[in-house]
């Protein structure tokens, strides 16, 4: 269920039934043999409001789950966050990144982290062409991250940066 480890970070695989645990009421999950309990505002609301469309989902396109990842704070012991690629790669392989951190980990580099570790990994799979991302133009931490990822800003409309990433 690892998908990749950094220096601070374990990034794992979130699956359905990990998330059915936290649809539950539940405060600590299990991978790999060890029990991870929750950083404070993990998961952010808007995150979790998705995960009955997720499950659903996986459920029909269980290849899809492969992309969907938690973020978790080795040293703490904590899950701190979450990350995926939005389905996994299109019919011309691009995946868009998805990622939150819960408040208290914000400002340390963790996103920065975990952006270049996954976006690796991701661009290593099978078909996998380009990762794109978009934020607000307003949300600085984002952008930052982005950029420090390697992304390039390739679009702007109103209030949105369309940014994109390829190692090939």
């Amino acid at each position: 269920m690892l998908i990749t480890e950094t220096k601070n970070l374990l990034l794992m695989k979130f699956t359905t039934d990990a998330m059915l645990s936290v649809l539950r009421g539940e405060s600590e999950l299990e991978f790999e043999n060890k029990i991870y309990r929750f950083a404070s505002g993990w998961p952010i609301p808007v995150y979790k409001n998705l995960f009955p469309y997720k499950i659903s989902r996986f459920q029909t396109h269980p290849n899809e789950e492969e992309y969907e990842g938690i973020i978790i704070h080795k040293q703490d012991q904590l899950i701190i966050g979450d990350m995926g690629f939005k389905g996994g790669p299109d019919e011309n392989g691009i995946m868009e990144i998805g990622y939150s951190i819960a408040a208290n980990y914000q400002g340390n580099g963790y996103a920065t982290e975990m952006g270049k570790a996954f976006c690796k990994w991701g661009m290593q799979k099978k078909n996998v062409t380009e990762i794109i991302a978009t934020c607000s133009i307003y949300n600085h931490a984002s952008i930052r991250v982005l950029e420090k990822i390697g992304m390039k800003k390739v679009k702007e409309e109103i209030e949105k940066y369309y940014w994109t990433f390829s190692d090939k």
